[in-house]
């Protein structure tokens, strides 16, 4: 299993603002140290909102490959609704460049909504947007030379993209939520899954991913091809107390705000310690304790490929963080993989 993080670039640590020069010098410290650390990926996301940095992922994936050496570098998620394909494309074409061939793109449409008005996107067309940019970004990574028309962008006739990618085929996951079709969507295009999973029961996705891997084997790929990543909230410390300590007050006040703005319940302790439980979303604790969870979440979804952690929605400082990597790459890796 390949583990990782997965970051907002969020500006907000310690329950104190930094100031954004400070926030970004300090997530491509924890990038390097991640590297170092031993894990396989580290993960940009996309938003645009005061709170978060991460509106150029490319660029800071840019700016963390001129600083490390082996650890992959990817989206999460690039959405892609309201983007360009092209400028995807070469975006992420010339990181790989950068990096020497460590990038990757996890595409998807957005949980934050924010983008579409900022560029002019009806979310009334919230899955054909997504559909056809898809489809034309699958066309460019695979094809030097594009003939392509579609609804939302002007067609191309025979035009070549520049710069091509380092790796032959640029690996391009989808990013998900809940919807059947997105995962079915995955498995008939053969594309690798990202399961963003962020409340609730881990083990109710299994039916969803069995469907991605039904549609997967019935459109031609091998089980080789279609692989699974999960990324959910998670934080490891020395013990587990430690790790509640430090992450449920920081994570009780965010998701309380998320939740006034989508019609959630506010957090409760209560319901906290039931995600950290055995069945549970939060992939919180001990590196004992998160190794068996982990392992616990692969079986029961039937083999994942990919782990990524959220760990900077929680006020945690940055000394906490690199601690957890540090946790995850010496501790928690060596557990899970050792015992698979």
């Amino acid at each position: 299993m390949e583990i990782g993080i997965d970051s907002f670039a969020s500006a907000m640590y310690g329950n104190h603002e930094l100031s954004s020069t400070d926030a970004m010098e300090q997530l491509l410290e924890r990038i390097v140290f991640a590297d170092e650390a031993g894990l396989d990926v580290f993960g940009i996301g996309e938003h645009h909102r005061k709170e978060f940095l991460d509106s150029a992922t490319a660029v800071i994936l840019a700016a963390a490959a001129g600083r490390t050496k082996r650890i992959r570098l990817t989206s999460a998620v690039s959405v892609l609704s309201t983007a360009d394909p092209v400028r995807v494309y070469q975006n992420f074409a010339t990181l790989d460049l950068v990096s020497k061939g460590r990038a990757e793109l996890v595409v998807g449409r957005g949980s934050s909504v924010e983008a579409y008005p900022l560029f002019g996107f009806s979310l009334d067309d919230y899955d054909a947007l997504f559909q056809e940019k898809l489809d034309l970004l699958l066309k460019i990574r695979d094809n030097e030379f594009v003939t392509w028309s579609g609804k939302f962008r002007p067609a191309m006739n025979n035009l070549p993209v520049y710069p091509r990618a380092v790796q032959k085929k640029l690996p391009v996951w989808l990013g998900v939520g809940g919807t059947p079709a997105s995962f079915v969507r995955a498995g008939t295009l053969g594309l690798p899954l990202m399961v963003a999973i962020i409340g609730g029961r881990t083990a109710r996705f299994r039916p969803l991913i069995d469907a991605y891997r039904e549609a997967g084997l019935k459109a031609g790929f091998s089980l080789d091809q279609l692989k699974v990543g999960l990324h959910s909230p998670g934080y490891v410390a020395d013990t587990d107390e430690q790790a509640v300590a430090d992450y449920y007050p920081g994570y009780a006040e965010l998701w309380t705000k998320i939740g006034r703005e989508r019609g959630w319940p506010p957090v409760t302790k209560d319901h906290f310690n039931s995600l950290i439980g055995p069945q549970g979303v939060l992939v919180l604790g001990s590196p004992t304790v998160v190794a068996e969870k982990l392992i616990h979440h692969s079986n029961a979804l039937g083999g994942i490929d990919r782990f990524t952690f959220q760990m900077d929605n929680a006020g945690l400082t940055s000394l906490q963080l690199m601690k957890s990597i540090e946790l995850v790459g010496t501790k928690v890796i060596p557990l899970v993989n050792g015992a698979r």
